[in-house]
């Protein structure tokens, strides 16, 4: 009898017991999950330098790239056939055009931004067969995570790729986000030319909203068109002096 007098205390206890265990199972179950939102927030964003390789490092506001600092696809070509190049020379497509379905060659940068805000894009670039400056001369550019995407004119005119959701699209070719982005003129020398909208030329201007890793492609278009750099720059930094300081490259990051 004295023993049966303990067996509800007995229940009690052990009821507490399992109760306290589990309680703390499910806080630890709950900030497990905590973490790993935040994990895949971060890999959502596209801010971890260790899931993409490498990156190229903003600095001061200006990113300043050797086009052929990167691995290509089949079609594209390292040349160095003439002198007024940097580093190793010029990537240029070799493969068959691709006038008007972006994506083929793809090539991807990734960079590393710091300072948010809106950047210039240029790069160096050159038509390498025949003489005139209207053929071999464009290449395909899309921004695909940034916050915005443009081209826009001294005069405020303002154009959006085709198919970004926004209006007013460039004249001539644009598709799935990317411009076309052409130099001009008949000099086949190297030169800082970048623009989009067929005879209505428009510079080009990226949004990066927050510090983090954004992807910059390339694709391949016109044949023959020579790329040698490439450089963007804050908004409120000139051109020239960006130029100034654009042999200093960007740092390329390992991120293995």
């Amino acid at each position: 009898m004295r023993t049966l007098s303990f067996f509800p205390l007995f229940i009690l206890i052990l009821f507490i017991s399992c109760s306290t265990e589990e309680g703390g199972i499910e806080e630890e179950f709950i900030e497990d999950n905590i973490g790993q939102e935040d994990e895949e927030s971060v890999a959502e964003q596209g801010d971890s330098c260790s899931d993409v390789g490498f990156v190229f490092e903003e600095s001061n506001g200006i990113i300043s790239i050797e086009f052929e600092n990167n691995d290509f696809t089949e079609g594209w070509k390292l040349k160095n056939d003439v002198a007024d190049v940097s580093g190793q020379g010029y990537m240029q497509w070799e493969g068959s055009p691709s006038m008007g379905n972006p994506g083929n060659g793809r090539v991807t940068y990734r960079l590393e931004i710091t300072n948010t805000g809106t950047y210039r894009f240029t790069w160096r670039s050159s038509f390498r067969k025949g003489s005139n400056g209207t053929e071999h001369n464009d290449t395909w550019l899309r921004f695909p995570d940034a916050k915005d995407f443009y081209g826009k004119k001294s005069s405020g005119s303002v154009v959006y790729p085709s198919d970004s959701g926004k209006s007013p699209n460039p004249h001539g070719a644009s598709k799935d986000g990317w411009f076309k982005i052409y130099r001009s003129g008949n000099n086949n020398s190297f030169s800082w030319q970048a623009f989009t909208s067929d005879n209505d030329a428009h510079d080009i201007y990226v949004v990066f909203e927050t510090p983090g890793v954004y992807l910059l492609e390339i694709s391949a278009r016109s044949d023959f068109h020579g790329i040698d750099r490439m450089l963007l720059f804050k908004e409120n930094i000139s051109q020239n002096d960006a130029l100034d300081e654009a042999d200093a490259f960007s740092n390329k990051k390992d991120c293995n």
